[in-house]
């Protein structure tokens, strides 16, 4: 527990200044959690069969084109372009016929990592893009994810006895999911209304907050699948007594991507 609290204080020192610096600074701290979250994506699957070395070199241009491409937009259009698509297509899917031994890289290989460049590539860059529009939409994205996470554990703890998936997360309970959402919607909205607009609709802020907070659990539950299927307790040990990337940026980056839906209509 020492461990986890020392490490949990030295990550916030770290991530609430870059957080509040915005600017290049956050664009560039991102990146880096991007590559860092690539890595580890990639390293649960040599779990099982190794990537060419040359492949992961491609694979860490290709995330940071995805996440750095469109900082040059000074309108914040949460769009994607075609041309990055492409690059990573081709970047990916070539390879197959050049290296000819799917023992070495095969298509699979080359779908997978086609999937988490993409996957990760887009949450990580709309996490540059929200806080460019704004600091606040991002507080509350994050408020939502930790509360939620906070007080499922907590309740969880205390009063949970249903288990919710046993088969891919053993200790998440009913009562633990159900008392996370409570609390991450409760204020998830207060916040939303208090600081970002009091005038918002007040049945759509909170179907859309209880919405968020419901999907950061489903991300959580999705890496969990993943770490279960390759056999891993944690992504990595880069934060000791956390685990890594994945683990504790799990549940915002399906947050991030749910938002998505919701951002021109709050």
């Amino acid at each position: 527990m020492k461990v986890r609290l020392i490490s949990a204080i030295v990550a916030l020192a770290i991530f609430i200044p870059i957080l509040l610096s915005g600017g290049w600074i956050f664009d560039i701290a991102v990146c880096i959690f991007s590559i860092l979250a690539l890595k580890e994506f990639m390293d649960i699957k040599e779990t099982k069969k190794k990537i060419p070395e040359f492949m992961k070199f491609v694979s860490y241009l290709l995330i940071v084109l995805f996440v750095l491409f469109n900082l040059s937009n000074d309108e914040n259009v949460f769009a994607i372009d075609y041309k990055v698509v492409s690059a990573l297509i081709l970047g990916c899917l070539l390879p197959v016929i050049v290296y000819h031994d799917r023992k070495v890289y095969s298509i699979n290989d080359a779908f997978y990592l086609i999937g988490g460049i993409f996957f990760l590539g887009t949450s990580f860059s709309l996490f540059t893009l929200l806080r460019n529009a704004g600091l606040s939409f991002v507080i509350y994205l994050l408020l939502i994810t930790i509360i939620t996470d906070t007080y499922a554990y907590i309740t969880g703890m205390l009063i949970g006895r249903h288990k919710l998936l046993p088969e891919v997360s053993p200790k998440k309970t009913w009562e633990g999911s159900i008392g996370g959402t409570v609390m991450g919607t409760l204020v998830g909205v207060c916040y939303y209304v208090t600081v970002i607009n009091p005038s918002v609709p007040m049945v759509g802020i909170v179907l859309t907050t209880l919405f968020l907070s419901i999907l950061g659990q489903y991300g959580d539950l999705v890496f969990s699948s993943i770490k279960r299927y390759f056999g891993k307790k944690d992504f990595s040990n880069i934060m000791p007594g956390h685990g890594g990337i994945l683990d504790r940026l799990d549940s915002i980056i399906f947050v991030v991507l749910g938002f998505m839906f919701f951002m021109n209509l709050l």
